[in-house]
């Protein structure tokens, strides 16, 4: 990190660092701070989806694959919010999609969700036809089996259809753990 902090000072003023303008010394800097930053990339064993853009979006849950990584602080309690503001399922019934704001507040234990295939987890459910409540204790279900928080509260703030609206809560690992998650 520090070699990119010089090398990106000496670019802002080349004169006052000692290079010289032509396009080869530019070149250079670039090439060692692209090196040095592909060096520094940490090889986490079990992620697969994080560094990798081609990867495709799964058609279903059961498809999809929630990843994780050591807890940075596992001796600490401390709270980590997730928010997806987007989130859509099927109706069952009526095949039309169902729009919900879904809250993720969670204790890691051993273990952290890494965010992309926590994404990638949730945009599966696009096509899956599912009422609401059944959603979100899925969401709960799986979560519990990936990372074994020390607790975990999952609100599913689902759109008004037909002038009613519904808030599905599940909380782990009983009702009233999380009453301290942080307010949003």
């Amino acid at each position: 990190m520090d070699t990119a902090v010089v090398a990106l000072s000496q670019l802002k003023n080349p004169r006052t660092a000692g290079l010289r303008t032509r396009r080869g010394n530019v070149r250079s800097i670039f090439r060692k701070l692209y090196l040095n930053m592909k060096r520094s990339r940490q090889k986490i064993p079990g992620l697969t989806l994080l560094g990798h853009s081609e990867k495709s979006m799964p058609t279903s849950p059961d498809r999809a694959r929630l990843e994780t990584f050591p807890n940075p602080h596992p001796q600490r309690k401390y709270w980590i919010r997730l928010d997806c503001p987007d989130f859509t399922s099927l109706c069952p019934v009526t095949g039309q999609p169902d729009f919900a704001h879904i809250t993720i507040d969670y204790v890691p234990g051993k273990k952290c969700l890494e965010t992309k295939a926590l994404k990638f987890y949730l945009n599966s459910f696009r096509n899956e036809p599912a009422f609401n409540e059944q959603v979100v204790n899925r969401i709960h279900d799986d979560l519990v089996r990936a990372c074994r928080p020390r607790i975990l509260k999952i609100t599913g703030q689902f759109a008004p259809r037909g002038g009613l609206g519904l808030s599905v809560v599940v909380e782990y690992p009983r009702v009233g753990a999380a009453v301290a998650a942080p307010k949003g």
